[in-house]
């Protein structure tokens, strides 16, 4: 959900490389590029795996929590910040929820209105980085979801929180699912990777996909590289994410700065533990 970055490089950069300071060589993997957008939907589509999206069986029990538990089955308007491909929100307009989502893939993004099209639903989508777009207000529900917020320089991410805050009826529910701190520190530590693929999220073409993860634990914020080399032509390209870290204590105050009075937390999206989901904690925040 953040503006596009990548850099070409040469292999003898790879070879001198020195740890990234975060934030210093991107703010995330080009979610905006037409052809990375294109792919990463296909990823979002798959019920193989959760590395995009959930699988459709964990999101209808996100969705039904969501619906019974946060907005107590009454209808709403909801904001779903990073919707992705309207996974989420397609559910929830077919309980008779009004929604909008916002997202910077346009590919997800026209996915998402195809299928609203498709089949007469209360759900409009917007092509939009958070950091720039316009929230609106009245919501019921305002859900960031996924370790969305983590990928946000701390200072952007408390003032999403804040719009996000503010775009809430009286009453209304702020849903943050992010990150634990441990999840980001063993993001960090995972070991250096490389893949030869005939084609991938970073290039139609066959390549070279090197991967390689720090921690900075100064900034509490890990960095992840990754290095496409273009097996025709050689050519390097360099992209980087970063993660931030929180405590339990920091995002309670993050919360609570923006204007909540009251801040729960739960072990997911469906409310009690999920095994496969143990690297996050689901925020709730209202008043």
């Amino acid at each position: 959900m953040s503006l596009v970055y990548h850099a070409a490089v040469r292999l003898t950069d790879i070879v001198t490389r020195v740890p990234p300071v975060p934030w210093a060589e991107g703010d995330n993997i080009p979610w905006s590029d037409p052809g990375f957008s294109r792919r990463m939907l296909a990823e979002h589509l798959s019920d193989a795996h959760d590395a995009a999206s959930r699988r459709p069986s964990r999101i209808d029990a996100h969705v039904a929590w969501l619906h019974r538990e946060i907005l107590g089955g009454r209808a709403e308007r909801v904001l779903d910040l990073g919707c992705g491909p309207g996974l989420y929100t397609e559910r929830l307009a077919r309980l008779g929820h009004r929604c909008v989502g916002i997202d910077w893939s346009p590919a997800s993004i026209e996915h998402a209105v195809t299928r609203a099209r498709e089949s007469s639903l209360a759900a409009s989508y917007v092509l939009s980085d958070l950091r720039k777009a316009d929230f609106g207000e009245g919501f019921g529900l305002v859900m960031l979801v996924y370790g969305e917020l983590n990928v946000f320089r701390p200072a952007d991410a408390r003032e999403i929180v804040t719009r996000a805050r503010a775009a809430l009826t009286r009453g209304g529910a702020l849903v943050l699912e992010s990150h634990t701190r441990a999840a980001v520190e063993a993001i960090g530590a995972r070991p250096p990777l490389w893949r030869s693929l005939a084609r991938g999220l970073f290039s139609d073409r066959p390549h070279l996909w090197l991967e390689e993860s720090s921690w900075d634990a100064a900034a509490r914020a890990a960095t992840r590289r990754h290095f496409v080399v273009d097996a025709a032509s050689g050519e390097v390209t360099r992209y980087a994410a970063s993660y931030q870290a929180y405590s339990e204590a920091e995002y309670r105050e993050l919360l609570l700065g923006a204007g909540s009075t009251e801040v729960a937390t739960h072990p997911s999206l469906a409310g009690a533990p999920e095994s496969s989901q143990s690297d996050f904690a689901v925020w709730v925040a209202r008043g």
